[in-house]
């Protein structure tokens, strides 16, 4: 078992997959067609919503330091506009977005990651929302950072429309998101 850096992690070749837990390059979850669709119309929504404000929106080849020896690389990224962002050419970002989103995959392994190691990872180093999609069960589930450093659930849904907390008259149509990833199938 190799232990890497953080910075060996960012600087490891683009075709090289893997995020960084204790020191170590794990595999990550691999994403089927039903996950690439909803981070592609995530991407498409936040992204239209967010180019008219000057915010910014990245996909999942992102790598966050998100503590001394983990590096994680969130499906969607939101930096709200008015806040700092990192410069494009950053390869280990040290900024915390304000909007993580994890697409889950069913496999029990990464379920677990993404609800319990990345959801502890992502509060410590300061992300304010934390989103888990759901596609195999059609849910978004969202979660704000407390005062305490925990997440809290401020939204869920699974149809209709859901308010994007921290983004001011932004509405996700559920109903949408579930067609567009049904058509795929």
């Amino acid at each position: 078992m190799t232990h890497l850096s953080l910075k060996e992690w960012a600087d490891l070749p683009d075709e090289v997959p893997g995020e960084l837990a204790d020191g170590v390059l794990v595999e990550e979850e691999m994403p089927n067609r039903a996950h690439e669709r909803v981070v592609s119309w995530l991407i498409i929504h936040l992204g239209n919503w967010l180019l008219a404000r000057a915010g910014e929106v990245t996909g999942s080849e992102s790598k966050y330091a998100v503590g001394p020896r983990q590096g994680r690389k969130p499906d969607v990224s939101v930096f709200l506009p008015g806040r700092q962002r990192p410069k494009a050419s950053e390869r280990l970002i040290t900024l915390a977005p304000d909007i993580a989103i994890e697409v889950i995959t069913p496999t029990p392994r990464d379920t677990r990651r993404d609800r319990i190691d990345k959801a502890r990872e992502y509060a410590k180093f300061g992300v304010r929302w934390y989103w888990l999609v759901d596609p195999a069960v059609r849910t978004v589930e969202i979660f704000e950072r407390d005062a305490k450093g925990r997440y809290v659930q401020v939204a869920a849904a699974s149809e209709g429309k859901i308010k994007v907390p921290g983004c001011r008259g932004l509405a996700l149509e559920l109903d949408a998101l579930w067609r567009y990833v049904g058509s795929c199938e």
